[in-house]
């Protein structure tokens, strides 16, 4: 028994075999290159797409029009508004006995290109922007940013824009006042440093020749039509983003970590897929749920409050023969989840910010939070105990690293996840993910060894549950 117990208190990295090491630096480098390739909820779904297919995954909406059956052993995946997916690996028991399901979010903070942005100022061109999650808007101040989405034609014509990644590729920023005018801008608090109003993105200074009024406008306006086929009233039907700009990368001398943006919640999205990607046949069917919205609430019809997973659900019982609306109901119940998210990571600098015997630390693997909400636990999904006992074993009969934590000191701490909304269908599910560094910056950090762990703790889950 002793010798188990200083085993598990044992740093994960200090364990690994070389072909262990070997297997954390492959999923690290394709969970870089993840977070490069994809910084928006449509080009996360995009790619989740390639990959699924490329694993023999089938297109749901596709079968249900063939009016085709499937039978145990099928992998589907259905995407919804192509800003939301759910993958299923079908098991051999009954829906009704219940999923094993992966849940995690591909939205991530962001500036939001208003509908009508376009504005000149004194021989400088801006795009307003409203930005989009919970955010210190100040950390968002020239930082090198890039413009992601799609426009939307009147004739239906989607045309997908990327513009400011590749390096002859123009890039933009919100600008700041210069320290030596900032006295009166120093006084203030952090959230009125820099307010939401201030977060127009300077875009253009050249005007067009022969125009006197809004020149440099009217300039813009020309190589948005010249080079992108963008007219000043397509912005009303486009969703456009501005992002940090540039790749995620190592970080640290000893290449230990992962900088990169949109780690929250894209960590624990990619090491979802991962997981499911490479599942067996076994008798629950297994699930990854990838949704919109969470940083916002789960709103919209392709976040957590909306009713499409249900109603995915719902058609995939319909091609298994399963389908009934009691069924339905079971299967939900029965359900067992992980609400794949991150939790803070323990930052010596801001120590007094924490509880540190219940904190997660970088470095020594998966994390649980049997509750989040904030200040007497309010909002929050709270895990009952017999579920974290089950998980424990599971973990543990796998060798999976993972530690338990909350968010930040009693009177500080606060967040939510999709758990609480999935736990109204009387699943049960816990919180678990990545312990990250600066949450919600534009920049975020992650350890190699979280991300390999948190893998193999979503495969043994979906292999166990």
């Amino acid at each position: 028994m002793a010798e188990t117990k200083d085993k598990k208190k044992e740093l994960p990295w200090s364990a690994y075999s070389e072909a262990e090491k070997k297997e954390l630096e492959t999923l690290s480098k394709g969970y870089i290159e993840f977070l490069t390739k994809c910084k928006t909820e449509r080009e996360s779904v995009r790619e989740i797409i390639r990959q699924a297919q490329a694993a023999g995954y089938e297109d749901l909406e596709e079968i249900v029009r063939s009016g085709r059956k499937i039978a145990p052993g099928a992998k589907v995946y259905c995407a919804y508004m192509k800003k939301a997916i759910a993958l299923f690996h079908v098991g051999t028991e009954p829906l009704e006995n219940g999923l094993a399901i992966l849940g995690a979010h591909i939205d991530t903070c962001r500036l939001d290109v208003k509908q009508n942005p376009l504005y000149e100022d004194s021989g400088l061109a801006y795009l307003d922007t409203h930005y989009y999650g919970g955010i210190k808007k100040y950390q968002w101040v020239t930082v090198p940013l890039a413009l992601h989405g799609v426009v939307v034609k009147k004739d239906g014509t989607v045309l997908d824009v990327v513009i400011g990644e590749a390096a002859s590729e123009p890039t933009f920023c919100v600008t700041d006042l210069l320290v030596h005018l900032s006295q009166e801008q120093l006084k203030k608090s952090a959230d009125k440093v820099v307010e939401g109003e201030k977060l127009d993105v300077l875009v253009g200074t050249l005007p067009l020749a022969g125009e006197e009024k809004e020149a440099v406008q009217k300039n813009v306006l020309r190589l948005l039509q010249e080079k992108y086929g963008i007219e000043e009233d397509d912005f009303l039907s486009a969703e456009l983003s501005f992002v940090p700009a540039g790749a995620a990368r190592e970080m640290g001398f000893d290449r230990s970590m992962i900088l990169g943006y949109g780690q929250d919640d894209r960590v624990c999205s990619y090491t979802s897929l991962a997981a499911m990607l490479e599942t067996k046949p076994s008798k629950r069917t297994a699930c990854c749920l990838l949704v919109d919205k969470e940083e916002i609430g789960s709103v919209g019809a392709t976040g957590m409050r909306s009713h499409f997973f249900e109603n995915m659900l719902a058609e995939l019982m319909n091609a298994l023969g399963q389908y009934s609306e009691l069924a339905v109901r079971r299967a939900l119940a029965s359900s067992k989840m992980l609400s794949s998210d991150v939790s803070s990571g323990y930052d010596a600098l801001y120590a007094e910010a924490f509880d540190k015997r219940n904190v997660a630390y970088l470095g020594r693997g998966m994390v649980f939070n049997k509750f989040t909400g904030s200040r007497g636990k309010s909002g929050s999904n709270d895990a009952n105990a017999e579920y974290l006992g089950e998980l424990r074993a599971m973990l543990d009969a796998r060798g999976v690293r993972y530690q338990s934590a909350e968010l930040g000191k009693v009177d500080l701490g606060g967040g939510g996840t999709i758990a609480y909304i999935m736990a109204l269908y009387g699943m049960q599910v816990i919180d678990s993910g990545v312990a990250v560094l600066s949450m919600h910056a534009p920049w975020e950090v992650t350890s190699k060894v979280d991300v390999y762990e948190v893998k193999k703790g979503y495969a043994a889950f979906l292999a166990e549950a």
